[in-house]
């Protein structure tokens, strides 16, 4: 290929074009009804508190604590009434009832208090469910919204990509994102796809190669002919996959929710049947409007539900401080319930980041390692592909001052070119610069190659002087993590990833799994997770790329790394590893479990103490004073007992466990 036209491929910027409307990521979550509420009756109760405890009147107490009822309950108290046309009770209702019935006894804050935390509990909620949809809509920006259409004349024109049809032919210019799924008609490039298929590479395209939209061109100019309509895109595909997930598992509950109809339905019914006989009877009202109100606070399931919350948000506090993120309540109950784990390869398994792994000198060299690695670094140096990071990175550690390289060139595809101290340098593909046989050359390449490693063939003066092989590095817990998943949950691990299958199983080697499924795009890692879930297993899925997001939200748990992870991944899954520490995890599925345990025992307590005192008011007569006191007593011994969680005895213990099993 003539110098010149390599020196135009490498420096080709984007043409100008009409400028695209910026895209915002959208508002905050204070734009939500839910939080605005949650945040008011909040701010109302803490005023009431202090005027309650601060010898204000009463009236002004009340007034405040009032307010923070209206606030906090109007929104699931409508709602609760809604349900009740179609027929069902549920518990936002129960608490708005509890806590209207606290205030008709005297017992306002109390009553505000239960407010104040199914208030915030729903905002929580929302502001998870914004940040998901925030996030998935997000995705879109990965395509552009303009491309460069070429008519059959040759003419260009600027048009929404959105309007490409298939057939259309498009101009990507080098740096820019390809704006359809397509066929490269034109051209030879390198396409940074990780967005898709999560290889840690760019992989060349040339003419007859599958492309898709939002992957990122290299250097080369590629013509692409449309095959699918934006709506059919594989990116706009992974969006309907991630929403479709999400939705399916907004419907998850904690086990206590899941019999909320009946007790709710039993409890309401036993107060109005408590207040309507006596008064049948002839009783006076007070007295049986009393009864009826220290019948609904003794039976009300603040308690039962203290006794899963505690348990289950120190557990989630202690995982926080140990790095991992888990989102709810609900997904820190899902940990224990965990019985198979998938994970992605590049940026969860490997570090993904590509390192120069190994340098093989050929014989008949006259440059030492160490001048070939400059040598190389220099010349690679002006590039932006992973490959030259890598070679740069390990000569700058290696203490080597790198020189200005001159006449760079890159060749897309192939490699680059450039003069370093007098020396024609040129680093790229075996298949590129190896023109001549050479029986050792051929047996070095194989070899890295064979044992997962990407070569690139280095020639000082147009001579093979050496091979570099590239690879990204396993993470160093990653065998060991492995071993501990499987003893704790009893099943090993598997591989889930889109890189090629010789990179996927001698990765798995190294970490000791045994089942691989590789070349997956994102819609076949959503079918690898419902395929063992329909089996019966609950898939724990630890990725951290947008190709992984469809997978994330499919899985019983969701996990991205954190560091690495896209926006979109980060925001799909339902924990994350915050120091992209993989120990982490075997642990967090053992707190939950401990957890899990203690929920079982305090719903012991909780539902004992209930059925004494619900029986003593039935039976007999329980005093107010007593029947508050042994309400609040109980919500105390279950809470203080799930707090146990947060101690870092807790955590010290989940690690220990998940060596010893």
């Amino acid at each position: 290929m003539p110098a010149d036209v390599l020196d135009l491929q490498a420096t080709a910027v984007p043409a100008a074009g009409p400028a695209a409307p910026v895209r915002t990521r959208g508002a905050g979550v204070w734009t939500l009804p839910e939080v605005r509420w949650a945040a008011l009756a909040t701010a109302l109760f803490l005023v009431g508190l202090i005027a309650h405890f601060t010898g204000a009147p009463a009236w002004l107490a009340w007034a405040f604590f009032l307010a923070c009822y209206a606030a906090g309950g109007w929104e699931p108290g409508l709602a609760g009434l809604g349900a009740l046309r179609e027929k069902t009770l549920d518990v936002d209702l129960l608490m708005v009832l509890a806590a209207i019935g606290a205030a008709a006894v005297g017992q306002v804050l109390d009553g505000g208090l239960l407010i104040v935390i199914f208030a915030t509990s729903g905002a929580l909620e929302a502001a998870a469910t914004h940040r998901t949809a925030q996030a998935v809509r997000g995705l879109l920006d990965l395509a552009p919204e303009r491309a460069v259409r070429v008519a059959e004349d040759g003419a260009e024109e600027y048009v929404e990509a959105a309007a490409l049809k298939v057939g259309d032919v498009v101009l990507v210019r080098p740096g820019e994102r390809i704006a359809a799924d397509g066929q490269v008609t034109a051209g030879a490039s390198e396409v940074d796809q990780a967005t898709i298929t999560g290889e840690p590479l760019p992989v060349a395209k040339s003419e007859g190669d599958e492309v898709f939209a939002g992957t990122l061109n290299g250097t080369g100019a590629l013509r692409v002919r449309v095959d699918r309509e934006a709506s059919e895109s594989v990116v706009a595909r992974i969006v309907a996959m991630v929403e479709e997930a999400s939705e399916t598992k907004a419907a998850t509950q904690l086990f206590i929710e899941k019999v909320e109809q009946r007790y709710s339905i039993g409890m309401v019914t036993a107060t109005l049947l408590l207040f309507a006989i006596p008064l049948l009877a002839g009783a006076a009202f007070q007295p049986s409007l009393l009864r009826a109100m220290t019948f609904m606070i003794v039976a009300s399931p603040c308690a039962v539900v203290l006794a899963t919350m505690p348990p289950l948000l120190a557990s989630m506090a202690n995982a926080g401080r140990h790095g991992v993120l888990v989102k709810s309540a609900v997904v820190m109950e899902r940990f224990g319930t965990v019985t198979r784990v998938a994970f992605d390869k590049t940026g969860t398994l490997t570090e993904g980041t590509p390192r120069l792994a190994q340098i093989r000198v050929l014989a008949g060299s006259d440059l030492t390692e160490q001048q070939i690695v400059a040598l190389a670094a220099a010349a690679e140096n002006p590039s932006e592909h992973p490959l030259a990071r890598a070679i740069v990175a390990a000569a700058r550690e290696a203490g080597h001052t790198l020189v200005r390289a001159k006449h760079f060139a890159a060749i897309p595809g192939q490699g680059v070119r450039a003069t370093v101290q007098r020396h024609q340098v040129e680093i790229g593909s075996p298949s590129s610069l190896h023109t001549t046989p050479n029986l050792e050359l051929t047996a070095e390449i194989e070899d890295l190659e064979g044992t997962g490693h990407t070569a690139a063939l280095v020639r000082v003066d147009g001579k093979p002087v050496a091979v570099f092989g590239i690879a990204d590095r396993i993470r160093p817990a990653t065998a060991d993590t492995v071993t501990r998943i499987t003893a704790v949950t009893g099943s090993e691990p598997l591989l889930v990833t889109g890189d090629n299958r010789r990179a996927a199983g001698l990765l798995a080697g190294q970490a000791g799994i045994t089942e691989v499924r590789a070349e997956l795009l994102p819609q076949d890692k959503v079918g690898a997770v419902r395929e063992l879930e329909a089996a019966g297993q609950r898939v724990l899925l630890v990725g951290d790329g947008v190709n992984d997001a469809p997978a994330l939200a499919a899985a019983h748990v969701g996990v991205a790394m954190g560091r690495a992870g896209s926006d979109l991944a980060l925001d799909t899954a339902d924990a994350v590893i915050m120091r992209d520490d993989l120990a982490t995890v075997p642990a967090v599925i053992t707190l939950s479990r401990r957890a899990r345990g203690v929920v079982k025992a305090n719903l012991v307590i909780a539902s004992t103490i209930i059925l004494g005192l619900v029986t003593w008011d039935l039976a007999g007569h329980l005093p107010l004073p007593l029947g508050v006191l042994g309400h609040e007593g109980s919500t105390v011994i279950v809470g203080l007992n799930g707090l146990r969680l947060l101690r870092k005895s807790a955590w010290t213990r989940a690690l220990g466990a998940a060596v010893r099993r």
